[in-house]
């Protein structure tokens, strides 16, 4: 066998490090996958160009060398596609296929091209091959669980080129160029055994690192596993482990070399890191963190990032390239780490483990939304009574490791209702993501994310029958319709949430549908349908005694009416909505409410009356202590004035409007260099 490319599948080096410092050669593999992207397809030969991209295959099992034999050859002709590299996983690291829509998501994003929220598989793929049918650009599909995925990824146009790894063929895919990959050879084995052990013990007794080669079969992985038991145990001869390893495939003992090395590294494990790998399967897909660690095994954060390492050095996980410490069980370990949590951690400590492990998620999230909301002292005291551990130094902090650990959070949202349940601490996990999402990025930025989780609770509300959790589902997803601009569907949405509301007796949800409703046909300019579905809503809100809210729905009917010109019906119920809140003794929505009365009258002509309401307006919001408010009903006095012919009087309210601005913006530049300085102590009191 000619030279070989080692990839461990995550089990030894990684990121740019395993694809150069760690490839052992497989010269004849690359030669030949080289000589494929020239050859001429099937249509070529029949003078039809190729409708679609050309795929090249590289197979093999888990842990044989295939992810980086494929990454040496993007690396190679990586400069011969100007638009760039995309890479994607299209497997977790459990094996769970990643949802084609997921994938096409992600690989638009990495084109900076919008991915619109709540948008289905059909369309993501159709908008990536749009995109890719102008360009010249390279996919490296990772883990491919079956031909379904690629063909549904693949662009529509050949100059593009898609490398994809598996562990078997993709039939169904016309033109596939395959090369599988198989163990290494004696030589190259016993190469990357001393990359481990160091050259003086290889070359001392060269037969036993021979032997030890031959007892892993070749396999990568195996050979990586070997190397960091023995690079931990500098006493140890390689005869030792290579008889250890023959003696086991003699008795049977175990199917695979894999499984017999993993489980001789294994048995040697103190408890303590025996236990924290078993239960790192338990973790969501994707990188766990020390705290993910921690919260699992019940041990603090400190003593997990150190076993983690430990675990590292001996091949058993694989440290992500990231700002943040993130770790993963190799692919080819996962089945294997998986069986022993199965079988040495009983059914109820499985479970505690994962409630700790989502707790902690939960107290995280907390964490990173509250330290949005430092302006108040309230919420300075409930951030500072967070553990330690827990808390972010800045908000630049709490930005960043939620953009980290993004994938790994939704992977948790996923993982907590996997059974079918919504159980207080689901509840809690989504509650706490959505929020946090929300603090940092805002409801455009982060609707594809929040779409996830919504639809997450929705699929587990319709098929356990639970109509609030329907209800309350359907109005989220509604709002991140009505937000991202889909406001016919936010519209169904909104309609079908009514339907569950009613069914689960639950008047907050039906009301606030109702409003919903209104509001969604207020924005496609039916203000009759609007107007009247705000109205439902209204009498609802007043059956039940709530009078604030239902001012608030006086003046959204006021609003309707004002669009449709209605501005009698308008005035009316302006004047409803300032008595509601001159009754609940909210001033500052009594402002609000006198001002967009005011702005009524003037549109219908009745400046007098519009004058008389600015003015009372002025003094409401002054005892708010509302300065843009006050300010802008000073320029509304103004144009009123203009209006009646007072010009003199006008001025004097324009230049009181800019006074208020100016030093509005003044103050406001104050406070914002206060919090500058405040997240700064605390950075420093964080590093001391």
């Amino acid at each position: 066998m000619t030279d070989q490319a080692v990839d461990t599948d995550g089990a030894g080096l990684s990121g740019r490090e395993a694809v150069e410092d760690h490839f052992l050669g497989r010269a004849r593999e690359l030669k030949e996958l080289r000589a494929d992207i020239e050859r001429a397809g099937l249509d070529t030969i029949a003078g039809r160009k190729a409708p679609r991209a050309r795929v090249l295959l590289i197979a093999g099992r888990p842990g044989s060398g295939r992810t980086t034999l494929a990454g040496e050859l993007v690396r190679q002709v990586a400069g011969r596609y100007p638009d760039g590299v995309l890479r994607a996983r299209l497997a977790e690291p459990d094996g769970t296929p990643v949802p084609v829509e997921r994938t096409a998501r992600e690989l638009l994003a990495a084109l900076d091209l919008p991915a619109p929220a709540g948008a289905g598989e059909d369309d993501l793929t159709e908008a990536l091959r749009t995109a890719l049918a102008g360009r010249r650009a390279l996919l490296l599909f990772d883990d491919a669980a079956g031909a379904e995925q690629v063909d549904a990824l693949l662009p529509d146009t050949p100059d593009c080129l898609v490398v994809a790894v598996s562990t078997g063929p993709l039939t169904g895919i016309a033109d596939v160029r395959p090369c599988t990959v198989g163990g290494l050879d004696t030589k190259s084995a016993v190469e990357l055994l001393t990359r481990y052990t160091g050259s003086v013990r290889i070359t001392v007794d060269p037969r036993s690192a021979e032997s030890l080669a031959e007892a892993c079969q070749g396999h990568p992985a195996a050979l990586v596993l070997a190397g960091g038991w023995l690079a931990a145990r500098p006493q140890a001869a390689v005869s030792d482990l290579a008889k250890r390893l023959h003696t086991a495939a003699d008795d049977g003992t175990d199917g695979s070399p894999l499984a017999r090395v993993f489980r001789q590294v294994y048995d040697e494990l103190p408890a303590t890191a025996a236990r924290i790998l078993r239960l790192l399967a338990l973790a969501p897909a994707g990188p766990a963190d020390p705290h993910t660690a921690s919260a699992l095994a019940g041990c603090s954060v400190g003593s997990a990032r150190t076993i983690l390492d430990d675990l590292v050095a001996l091949g058993l996980l694989h440290a992500v390239d990231s700002p943040l410490p993130q770790y993963e069980i190799p692919g080819c370990l996962h089945p294997l780490v998986r069986a022993l949590a199965e079988s040495q951690e009983r059914p109820a400590e499985r479970q505690l483990a994962r409630a700790r492990m989502l707790e902690r998620t939960v107290r995280l999230l907390q964490a990173c939304r509250a330290i949005t909301e430092t302006d108040s002292p309230e919420a300075r005291q409930k951030l500072n009574a967070m553990p330690r551990e827990v808390r972010f130094p800045s908000p630049r902090a709490a930005v960043d490791w939620l953009r980290i650990r993004r994938p790994a959070l939704l992977a948790s949202a996923r993982l907590a209702v996997a059974d079918g349940e919504l159980d207080t601490l689901a509840r809690r996990l989504m509650s706490q993501l959505v929020r946090a999402l929300v603090a940092h990025e805002g409801t455009q930025a982060a609707a594809a994310d929040l779409y996830g989780v919504h639809s997450l609770v929705l699929d587990v509300a319709e098929r356990r029958g639970l109509p609030r959790e329907k209800a309350a589902a359907l109005l989220n997803l509604g709002d991140v319709d009505a937000q991202t601009g889909r406001t016919r569907d936010a519209l169904a949405r909104y309609r079908a949430a009514l339907d569950a509301g009613r069914e689960a007796n639950d008047p907050y949800a039906a009301g606030r549908a109702m409003e919903s409703v209104g509001g969604a046909y207020q924005e496609l300019g039916d203000h009759d349908r609007a107007a009247d579905w705000f109205g439902r809503a209204l009498a609802d809100r007043l059956a039940r005694g709530e009078r604030e809210q239902a001012a608030r729905l006086y003046g959204r009917i006021a609003t309707a009416h004002t669009y449709a010109g209605r501005y009698g019906e308008a005035v009316r119920n302006w004047r409803a909505a300032v008595a509601g809140y001159r009754k609940g003794g909210d001033v500052a929505a009594h402002a609000r409410a006198l001002s967009e009365l005011a702005r009524v009258q003037e549109y219908a002509g009745r400046f007098e009356e519009s004058l008389r309401t600015c003015q009372e307006a002025v003094e409401c919001a002054r005892r708010a202590e509302d300065v843009r408010l006050q300010a802008a009903l000073h320029l509304r006095l103004a144009d009123t004035l203009e209006h009646l012919g007072d010009s003199t009087t006008a001025r004097l309210h324009r230049t009181a409007a800019e006074r208020m601005l100016g030093a509005e913006a003044l103050e406001g530049d104050t406070r914002a260099e206060q919090d500058r300085n405040a997240c700064e102590i605390r950075s420093t009191s964080s590093e001391d």
